[in-house]
Parts: C-alpha cells; structure tokens; sequence
C-alpha cells in the first residue's frame, strides 16, 4: 500500500463470521492507530461478494474494543449481513474535529481520520461497498457520527446515535474543548456542531435516529442537547428525516446500548440493504 501498512493483531471467529484487528500508521495523525473490522458470514461463504458497512464512533475515553465487545452487536450484524469497523478513539477525547490551535494540530485531526483516511483504507483493503454504508455513535461518538454524515452529504445511507453530544457550542464541557482545539471564537466551531449544521442543511436527503436514556447524568448536566437539535432539524424537514426516542430509567452507559443496539440494526439495515 502507498499510504499506510496494516498489520493484523488478530483474528477471532464469532456469530459464523469474523472479527479482525488491525493496526496502522495514520498519516494525518502521526501515530500509529488500531480499528475492528467484522466481516459477517455471508461474505465467508462466497469470497466474491461485497457486503454493506456499519462505522461506528465511541465517546470519550473508549477505544476500539469497547462498543463490539460490550454492545452485542455482532450477532445481529451476522443475521443481516452488515460489517461493521469500530476505529479507537485516539487521540483521545479528539471531538472527531481536525485541531487549528497550534499545541494541538499535529495529531489531533480525527474528523479526517474517520471522514477520510480510515474509509479509503477500508474501502481498499476488505470487501465492503462504500455505496452501502452507513454510520453510527454514543456519546462524543454520536456527535462525531452525525456532524460528519451533514458534512459529507451522500456518504452515508442512515445515522443513528446513543446520547449524542447534539450542541457542542452550547455544552460547558465541549465548549472548553472546542475553545483549547479550535480557538475561542465560536464562528470557529459551527462547522463541527450537529445543531448548527442543521440548522442550515440543504442537501442530499438523509434518515437519523436517535436514543436517549432519561436518567443520564451528562443529559441532566446539560452537555447534550438532544432538543436543540429536534429544534433545528424543523428547519431541515425536507432534507432531514428525524426519529428520536427517550427511555425512562436509562442511563449513558453500554447497558443502554445493548439493550436497543438490534433497533439501530435493524433502522440501518432498511437503508443499506434495499
């Protein structure tokens, strides 16, 4: 390969098909970065074909294991034939932006990683159709998911989140973030906020859905903002199509995820299998 060597770590049958780790040297990271990979039984069964994708973005201090080794989503990814690539998070805590600030800029760059370097070297080297692909995120990951699905209209089918980080701009903790990785002007900011792009979404039409447990502590806290972006998707209808769902009793954790992790399969599945 010309632009990154990837290195298999492992291999590890489950549900009849296959999960990989693979390790790399990010360019536009400058460090060296490990994602998963599940290829589904169907593609072990005939070698010649290429099968739908599933990305999925974790939240702020996960890695690449978390999501696919506590979610239970393999199995039903098996059942419909869908892949599915979970990148680590590292750098951590990165808000899946690209860093201007100078102490930062060098290797905080994980809205190119994940919108860019990561879906060519998959698009590259494993049978799946990047005209079938979907993404999807909790948390820090569910803002990175939707903010890169309206900022490269077309490049997914669906997104869906677990508690998602809807309005950065307007949570004290991703504000202080953005401020260290972008500058203090908030003008800075809009084009990695969920809400404000919605506001002003104009462009290929495009199907989310999202989750929330009501007893989520960073939601009582104020740093998500699920209603801000309810709010801005009004203004988008034509182009935006918005499920959103809140469960009593829930919290921000992967006990919440697993419990409802076949509905965010299932709502892809529809997209990327039609």
């Amino acid at each position: 390969m010309s632009d990154s060597s990837l290195t298999k770590i492992s291999a590890s049958l489950c549900h009849g098909g296959y999960v990989y780790k693979y390790e790399h040297d990010s360019i536009v990271l400058g460090c060296k970065m490990r994602f998963n990979i599940f290829l589904p039984p169907c593609f072990h069964l005939d070698t010649k074909t290429t099968v739908p994708v599933l990305y999925f973005l974790s939240g702020l201090t996960c890695n690449e294991d978390n999501m696919i080794t506590k979610s239970g989503a393999i199995e039903h990814l098996a059942n419909e034939g869908i892949a599915l690539v979970t990148p680590d998070t590292s750098p951590r805590a990165g808000y899946y932006l690209d860093a201007t600030t100078e102490k930062w800029k060098k290797h905080y760059n994980m809205y190119s990683y994940v919108s860019k370097e990561l879906p060519e070297l998959v698009y590259k080297n494993f049978p799946v159709d990047p005209q079938r692909a979907s993404i999807f995120g909790h948390s820090m990951g569910g803002h990175g998911a939707i903010m890169v699905a309206l900022r490269n209209p077309g490049m997914f089918k669906s997104v869906s989140a677990f508690a998602p980080m809807c309005h950065p701009s307007e949570s004290v903790t991703s504000k202080n973030a953005f401020t260290e990785y972008l500058g203090p002007n908030p003008e800075d900011w809009v084009k990695y906020d969920s809400t404000e792009l919605a506001l002003n979404y104009q462009d290929h039409p495009i199907s989310i859905f999202l989750d929330q447990g009501s007893e989520d502590n960073f939601l009582k806290e104020g740093n998500l903002h699920p209603d801000h972006f309810v709010s801005a998707v009004e203004n988008s209808k034509k182009y935006i199509q918005l499920e959103t769902r809140v469960h009593p009793g829930y919290d921000h954790g992967y006990w919440f995820i697993q419990t409802f992790i076949k509905d965010h399969i299932d709502f892809h599945a529809k997209f990327l299998k039609n």
